[in-house]
Order: C-alpha cells, then sequence, then structure tokens
C-alpha cells in the first residue's frame, strides 16, 4: 500500500512530458513534434514488452499512409487522419496488455478478426495485444487505411462489406444521463463527455482532466465506461471513482470515500461509499477532488480494476 502522506517527487521524465505537453497550449495535450516526443518517452518509461509492443503498431499505423498524423490526448498516443482530420485509433498501456482502440471501428470490415476487445458497443473496437503475442502487420495496415477511408469519405473500402450505421448520439437515460456501451479506454470515457448534456458536459470534462492529472504517475492506472458511467481504477486493486449524471446535478462516487480525510460530504447506504454532488453553478474545488483522488489510489478499491 502506497503512503499518501509522503511528498511525490517530481522526476525529470515527468518534467519532460510536460513541457512538451505545453507545446500545444492546451494541459495534456499536444500535436505536432511535441506529440511525437511524448509518443517516444511513453515507450521509453514503459521500457519492456509493453514498450516494445506499442513502438511496433506505431510503426505499423504510421507506415500505413504517409499522411497519418500523431497527437497526444487524455494521456495517451492518438493517431489522426492528418488531411480530413479525427481519431482513427489510440494506443494504451494497461499491466497486461497494449490496448489499440480504434475510434470507429464497429464500422470496418476485420476479416482477419483482430478486434477482441469492446465487442458489444457501437462505435469503437479494440485489439489487446498481451505479452508474447504479435499481430498479423499486413491486416493491421489494412484495418487503418479502412479506418482513414471511412474518415475521409464516410464510407469503407469497396471490397469491405457495408458496415452498420453508427448511431448520432447516445440516448440520455432519465437524469440526462447517456447510455453507453460498457468499453475500456480514455476514448470510451471522452464520448460519454461529449454526449453529456448542457453544464454538467463541462463538469464531466473538469472531472475527468483532475483525475487525469491525479492517476499520471500511478502504475496500472485505467478508465473505462461502465453502467453508463465513467470508472476510474487501478488494474488489480479496484476501482476508485465514478460519476453519473442526473437532472440537477453530476453525482461523483469515491468507492472508499469513508476512509478519505475530510470525507466526501454525501453519504451512501453503503458504509464505504461517500458521494460529491455538483449542481450547475458550484464551485468545483478542484484542489481537493485531487487530494480525495490521491488518497483514495493508496486504498484498496471497489471491485477488479
Amino acid at each position: 500500500m502506497r503512503d499518501s502522506s509522503k511528498p511525490k517527487i517530481k522526476t525529470p521524465r515527468a518534467s519532460k512530458r510536460r513541457r512538451a505537453a505545453a507545446d500545444s497550449g492546451i494541459p495534456g495535450q499536444a500535436a505536432g513534434r511535441a506529440a511525437s516526443r511524448l509518443i517516444d518517452q511513453r515507450t521509453r518509461d514503459l521500457a519492456g514488452w509493453r514498450g516494445e509492443t506499442l513502438a511496433r503498431m506505431r510503426a505499423l499505423v504510421l507506415s500505413a499512409d504517409r499522411s497519418i498524423t500523431e497527437e497526444w490526448k487524455w494521456n495517451n498516443p492518438v493517431w489522426s487522419h492528418g488531411a480530413h482530420g479525427g481519431i482513427l485509433c489510440t494506443g494504451e498501456a494497461y499491466a497486461k496488455v497494449v490496448k489499440l482502440t480504434f475510434a470507429r471501428g464497429a464500422a470496418l470490415a476485420d476479416p482477419a478478426k483482430l478486434f477482441n476487445a469492446s465487442l458489444t458497443g457501437n462505435t469503437r473496437r479494440a485489439i489487446d495485444i498481451r505479452e508474447g503475442e504479435r499481430i498479423d502487420a499486413r491486416a493491421f495496415k489494412a484495418l487503418v487505411k479502412s479506418a482513414m477511408a471511412l474518415r475521409a469519405t464516410g464510407t469503407t473500402p469497396k471490397k469491405s462489406p457495408s458496415p452498420k450505421k453508427n448511431p448520432a448520439q447516445p440516448r440520455l437515460l432519465s437524469g440526462g444521463n447517456p447510455q453507453m456501451a460498457k468499453a475500456d479506454g480514455d476514448l470510451a470515457v471522452q464520448a460519454y463527455i461529449a454526449a453529456m448534456p448542457g453544464w454538467k458536459q463541462a463538469v464531466g470534462r473538469r472531472i475527468d482532466a483532475v483525475a487525469t492529472r491525479a492517476l499520471a504517475n500511478v502504475p496500472g492506472a485505467r478508465k473505462a465506461v461502465k453502467w453508463n458511467s465513467p470508472f476510474y481504477g487501478v488494474e488489480g486493486q479496484g476501482w476508485l471513482l465514478s460519476f453519473h449524471c442526473f437532472t440537477k446535478y453530476v453525482k461523483v462516487a469515491f468507492f472508499n470515500g469513508a476512509s478519505l480525510r475530510p470525507p466526501p460530504p454525501g453519504p451512501s447506504k453503503s458504509d464505504d461509499t461517500r458521494y460529491l454532488d455538483v449542481h450547475e453553478h458550484d464551485s468545483l474545488d478542484e484542489t481537493q477532488l485531487a487530494a480525495w483522488i490521491h488518497q483514495a489510489a493508496a486504498l484498496p478499491g471497489w471491485g477488479k480494476g
């Protein structure tokens, strides 16, 4: 268990990432050479099989077409269609897998059956690569090219079967909460936030930004969308927090909130969980929110991370 009372020491590697991200003018985001430097640093930081796998898949993505550009968003590598814009795929590393998530993968033909994760949603598809596994390079590059064609023309290449049409916008459930398929990774969380209605979307973006910064140096930190809510946790340790839209507020749940100091103000039927309700005109205390997340990351979470 980590001692949350000890101050965090800024490492040279983290400082490099922050300096490169600052080139874009947006915290946690970068484009062009700054993004490429951040991705270079990520592969070096990971080292071992995960760094090698991410570097190999990055090379395959970039070799598929010269117009593909690199970006750094949500603290992860992102590859986009340079001429027409739009994300092709993202690269994330977890303790046991390197994940390539295609933003519109559900609309792509996959004759080689590379997609093996996020298979239940209507939009995204992902490829989880475990230690010792290798992906068919030719089939993967064909998948990237198909994703580019979809971005450029709205259709897949003529040789591919007709894709399913993507839904225009997730349906809003009671309280204005977006109905989203279960999926792992930042892309799923960003899709949820983009579907949050009105003022709640800005609140969701602030919560996500604080959580992303707070967990940036936590090994195994991960995100997912489950039960129509974004979840944040640590792999093997459990989920730390989530948030959900209600009619008049956004509810942030800390699954080990009773152990936090001070505990979040909202009580729960569960002895361990505490809530923070954020209304439209509330002033969100980002410093306190970050402190709670730092504490939560040092404690056992809920479920399987």
